[in-house]
């Protein structure tokens, strides 16, 4: 990284006080008190509590007792398997026993449940590659975090768990090459925004049957707000949910029961047994809009709230195919982290919710003012935007993706005088996103592509030189997906239309219907599909590619196809 990237990095302003997480451990004991129902029955005090509480130390059972699997009457692994975070010789398997996962426990024991595990070169698991037993522990919910290690570089698995008389579905996964290797692609889908109650989940049923490496998941997994009995949008017949959805989810429990109502969608299963995810969070995983210090819009205490964001983390955690390195301590959780394809592809991960500056002049579109020129303002605080720019200048791919969650490039709302931009976005940042910019260009990355979600709209933008100028040099591309079912039916022009392209002639795409991007990357070239559903408010909707473009390797910019 270059000496002045490092002289203007700002210090985070709005890292955790430490009386406030002193706070947060206070009031942890009586937390954990008061949701007993999910967490074993034993006095918890002080640092013990923070630990048992938010997994600061794991698994935290060692002495529980052991439950006996045989007698587990109904199937335990209702929210199916997952995969994550490929590297060239190992993958993060993932599942969570829960027989009934819309009730509170899960409908399973407090003791802890042994699995067997097996991985194999073959679907009906005829040549078995390694086999082996973990242990869902009641302290993560009985979720299981596997890393299996020595695998082949590059290749398909497939893997499945057992207990008692009980095998889970088969999951499909496979490793990254070997970081020198040279590979001629890589294929992902980019995905984002799927609110239970506002559609079907059909898009991954669609993405579940795409020949791909990998799917980037760019944030909200989930939503904090209440499902109504009927499901919402998707007016459930033959079914009823339980009221304890119909709230917004605040403590752990609640937490952990919507990620169970969340995975037990048949189509969200399926795309994780085909696929291995790489994920980050936005803010509804959490809470509407949350940054650094700031505690919730209803004005509670922030060591409340820090205690919410805690919980939440944790049950993050719990039903992600995430690795060790990344488990919560407290109400912190290191997110972003690198992974590589080959000489082809660098992935940086980013989290530009835990670390950002407060939003200005509150959380939505506001005409800009001088404060967001303020060089401490961030999107991912210090440490975080140094280890981006190191990695960029370590990096030898030919592609450098940067996946991340909200929108990168300027966005106005209407052409001239008048304008508004989204506080949310890197426009409320804007110093942070021209550092970003310069770091990219100092450190020679030539092919640099933002994949963002959070919008609940198809973007195609070019990232320039100079906003202002559309004739200036295009430093990169940003592929924003649209929500999987966020937001609606959507429509394939949006009232806004023409507003945001006249005021943003670096706007290529712009597509308002529900579904998720592929990206397919080349030494020579990176090509995105656009791909929609025509509605999410009923299911087994068809899809269609609304768009493709290209960018050429050494040449920025998307050009149609």
């Amino acid at each position: 990284m270059n000496q002045a990237a490092r002289t203007h990095a700002p210090t985070p302003t709005h890292t955790h006080a430490p009386e406030l997480r002193a706070a947060a451990r206070r009031i942890t004991e009586g937390w954990a008190e008061r949701t007993a129902s999910y967490l074993p029955r034993r006095r918890l005090v002080g640092g013990a509590a923070a630990a048992l509480a938010f997994g600061i130390g794991l698994p935290g059972s060692a002495h529980a007792a052991e439950a006996d699997a045989k007698r587990l009457a109904a199937n335990p692994f209702t929210l199916g398997v997952a995969s994550g975070d490929p590297k060239p010789d190992s993958v993060l398997l993932w599942t969570r026993l829960a027989p009934r996962p819309l009730e509170p426990g899960g409908g399973l024991p407090k003791g802890k449940i042994t699995l067997q595990w097996e991985i194999a070169h073959d679907a009906r698991f005829g040549r078995i590659v390694q086999r082996g037993k973990v242990i869902a522990h009641p302290e993560v919910h009985h979720s299981v975090h596997l890393e299996v290690k020595g695998l082949d570089n590059d290749r398909v698995y497939h893997y499945r768990f057992r207990t008692g008389d009980w095998i889970s579905p088969a999951g499909r996964t496979r490793t990254a090459p070997a970081r020198t290797a040279r590979i001629t692609e890589v294929k992902l889908a980019a995905v984002s925004c799927q609110a239970y109650h506002e559609g079907y989940f059909t898009a991954y049923r669609h993405l579940a049957d795409e020949d791909l490496d990998l799917v980037v998941h760019l944030g909200d997994y989930l939503y904090e707000y209440g499902v109504n009995a009927a499901g919402g949008a998707r007016k459930y017949t033959d079914r009823t949910l339980p009221a304890h959805f119909n709230r917004e989810t605040r403590t752990l429990g609640e937490y952990r029961l919507r990620y169970g109502l969340y995975r037990s969608d048949p189509d969200l299963q399926a795309a994780h047994a085909a696929h291995p995810f790489v994920l980050t969070w936005d803010d509804h995983e959490t809470e509407n809009n949350y940054a650094a210090g700031r505690a919730e819009a209803e004005g509670v205490p922030p060591e409340e709230f820090l205690l919410r964001r805690a919980a939440a983390y944790r049950a993050y955690w719990e039903n992600q195919p995430l690795r060790l390195p990344q488990r919560p301590k407290g109400p912190d959780m290191r997110l972003y982290r690198r992974l590589h394809f080959g000489r082809l592809a660098q992935f940086d991960v980013l989290d530009t919710r835990q670390y950002r500056s407060d939003q200005l002049y509150g959380d939505g579109w506001h005409p800009p003012g001088p404060e967001l020129d303020d060089p401490a303002r961030t999107m991912t605080g210090a440490a975080q935007e140094r280890w981006l720019l190191d990695g960029w200048q370590d990096s030898g791919a030919t592609w450098n993706l940067l996946a991340q969650q909200v929108t990168f490039a300027r966005r106005r709302d209407v052409p001239g005088a008048g304008h508004r931009v989204d506080m949310d976005s890197w426009d409320g940042c804007p110093a942070a996103r021209r550092r970003l910019l310069d770091g990219a260009r100092t450190a020679g990355i030539g092919n640099l592509m933002i994949l963002t979600g959070d919008v609940h709209a198809a973007y195609g933008f070019d990232l320039k030189a100079d906003w202002d100028d559309p004739r200036s040099r295009t430093l990169g591309t940003e592929i924003a997906t649209t929500s999987v079912s966020s937001g609606g039916n959507g429509s394939d022009r949006p009232g806004n239309h023409e507003d945001l392209t006249r005021a943003n002639p670096h706007l290529r795409f712009f597509n308002g219907r529900r579904g998720y991007t592929t990206v397919t990357l080349s030494e020579r070239r990176a090509r995105a599909d656009f791909r929609t559903v025509a509605a999410v408010t009923v299911p087994d909707a068809p899809i269609t590619t609304a768009a493709s473009f290209v960018t050429e390797a050494g040449d920025p910019g998307l050009t149609p196809v």
